[in-house]
């Protein structure tokens, strides 16, 4: 039981499934969610405390505060992997430890307007980028290192849309929990 309490907190939306059957709706969509996290991800973290901020949002796991500055690199590398895709014929991205990334000094005491102020400015980057491209932009693909997967520019917008709203569901499931 406790397995499954804790998958259910740390995927309170379930794991990203791409079905390889995404049509036009699908991905305004999900350009749309990308467009809508910064401000949702603000509307969310706003009012809390510093304390607040501290607190994980579940036993071992990152404190919002972590969330917030996790957001802001994950989605900055998914920019830069859209780049790539974009201007090299299957380019192998690079990995990063995201983990690690959580534990250094900015991620763990830094205010969080920072990274709210350049999870805005990317996404409106990120948008005006996707909302522009081709079926052709679509279908271009990367390669993780991380079993030489093939990714496609149109599952990584998926998965980023995922993203954002995976971490939210973390805050706003710990707000719930404590009745913030």
């Amino acid at each position: 039981m406790e397995e499954k309490l804790l998958e259910q907190l740390r995927y309170p939306i379930g794991h990203f499934v791409y079905t390889h059957t995404v049509d036009d709706i699908i991905v305004s969509d999900w350009i749309s969610e990308l467009e809508a996290l910064p401000s949702r991800l603000e509307d969310l973290v706003r009012p809390l405390t510093e304390s607040q901020l501290n607190t994980p949002y579940r036993s071992g796991g990152w404190t919002v505060r972590q969330v917030v500055h996790h957001i802001g690199d994950s989605h900055h590398n998914s920019y830069t992997r859209f780049k790539w895709m974009l201007t090299e014929d299957k380019p192998v991205i690079k990995a990063y430890q995201e983990k690690d990334w959580s534990n250094l000094f900015d991620a763990r005491l830094g205010p969080i307007d920072m990274s709210l102020d350049y999870i805005k400015a990317l996404h409106v980057k990120l948008v005006f980028l996707l909302r522009g491209l081709t079926k052709e932009d679509l279908a271009r693909v990367y390669i993780h290192p991380k079993g030489n997967v093939e990714v496609s520019l149109m599952e990584n917008i998926g998965r980023y849309a995922w993203h954002g709203n995976h971490h939210l569901a973390h805050i706003s499931g710990l707000k719930e929990r404590n009745g913030w």
